[in-house]
């Protein structure tokens, strides 16, 4: 059994192997492309361009390695049945339980190098990725939409009450630096007590003894404003010379703040790129601080669940050991498997969307495409199996 093994994991894994060469080798070929016409704005060179295109290459391995999977699998087991290897395999005693079982030690570890890369170096591929633009942006900076992101925390003040305070994060220019920050605090009431703008602020973490989570933001280029109060002036206080707001210039100020490092840092990456356990962090924070949290949920689970599509592709590619010459060419069947491949991604994309606009459990989104194709692809292969 130790030869049955080693036979179809050769060929699985061989053909896997140079479907997922070709995929990269067009995806790097599309983003060069598109790279290149950068070349020579800002002091982005060639090299540049290269750099910029294997980073993006990391994502596009974990997004492609499950459709990899799906078609070197069924290009093995269809050759496989069409040279009559697997009618031999199946007379010399590999019962259809147990080919199920040698294909799904397959798709195991075909799950863990997708979860590996995805989880770790995705988001530093990403990290990376944003540090090469801002460096070669007009402004040394990436800018993060037209609103930026907002972040919201709670602190208990003494003897005034639970105040809040919301962060807004207009750019970010490196690892751990952003720019054009504004924080706004707010009071028991919900009235606007203070607001910090700065040009740039450094996060990192609180230095001081025996405080655990929490950041130190050093601002720069600080404008100080603070509401002293809320009341309308009479005509008589205001020709007294009445303040109502206190501005005041700094170059340099400190902020302690409960967000940590790692929370800010996953506010400003894009969801897609974010490890399952920055993600849950940053889903747990944004449901401390009654925040809307649902597309941060989705694709944890997302993120959680897609290393076992592989387990999806290669019960896709199961059945066509089982299909004989005659039901179509090797053309065929690829292109059969590569329709399978895209209606899955199809499917899950329109259930992730779904499940945000029609407010679903995320879990349920997001687990409910694999288990169908699994269901789809199980009964197929028991129904040729009892043909045979």
């Amino acid at each position: 059994m130790k030869t049955v093994r080693r036979l179809i994991f050769r060929a699985v894994a061989w053909r896997t192997t140079l479907v997922a060469l070709a995929f990269s080798g067009l995806a790097f070929f599309i983003d060069f492309v598109e790279a290149s016409e950068d070349i020579g704005q800002n002091g982005y060179t060639l090299a540049d361009a290269v750099v910029t295109c294997l980073l993006m290459l990391v994502r596009h391995v974990h997004d492609l390695m499950p459709i990899a999977v799906l078609i070197g699998g069924i290009l093995a087991l269809a050759r496989m049945a069409q040279t009559s290897e697997f009618t031999i395999l199946r007379t010399g005693g590999l019962s259809p339980a147990r080919a199920l079982r040698l294909l799904a030690l397959l798709g195991l570890i075909a799950a863990v190098l997708v979860a590996a890369i995805g989880n770790w170096l995705v988001p530093i591929a990403e990290q990376q990725l944003t540090r090469q633009r801002a460096t070669f942006s007009t402004d040394q900076q990436v800018t993060l939409g037209r609103a930026g992101t907002w972040l919201r925390e709670k602190r208990d003040v003494p003897g005034q009450g639970t105040h809040t305070f919301t962060v807004n994060v207009g750019s970010a220019i490196n690892e751990g630096e952003f720019g054009q920050v504004r924080i706004f605090e707010f009071d028991a009431n919900g009235q606007l007590k203070r607001r910090l703008a700065a040009s740039t602020a450094r996060v990192i973490p609180n230095p001081a003894p025996g405080v655990g989570d929490g950041s130190v933001w050093q601002l720069k280029d600080v404008v100080d404003t603070r509401w002293l109060s809320h009341e309308r002036l009479t005509q008589d206080a205001a020709l007294a010379g009445t303040k109502v707001i206190d501005e005041r210039k700094q170059d340099n100020m400190d902020w302690a703040s409960s967000l940590t490092p790692v929370v800010v840092t996953a506010s400003v990456l894009p969801p897609e790129s974010m490890s399952v356990l920055a993600l849950w962090r940053y889903t747990r924070h944004l449901d401390l601080n009654a925040q809307a949290a649902q597309r941060y949920e989705m694709q944890f689970w997302k993120k959680s669940v897609y290393p076992f599509v592989c387990f999806v592709m290669i019960a896709l590619a199961l059945p066509f050991a089982y299909l004989h010459a005659r039901s179509g060419g090797m053309s065929l069947k690829i292109f059969g498997g590569i329709m399978l491949g895209i209606s899955f991604i199809l499917v899950n994309h329109i259930a992730s969307h779904l499940g945000q606009l029609q407010d679903w459990q995320p879990w349920l989104a997001a687990v409910a495409p694999s288990l169908l194709y699994t269901l789809l692809s199980m009964s197929v292969f028991a129904w040729l199996v009892r043909r045979q």
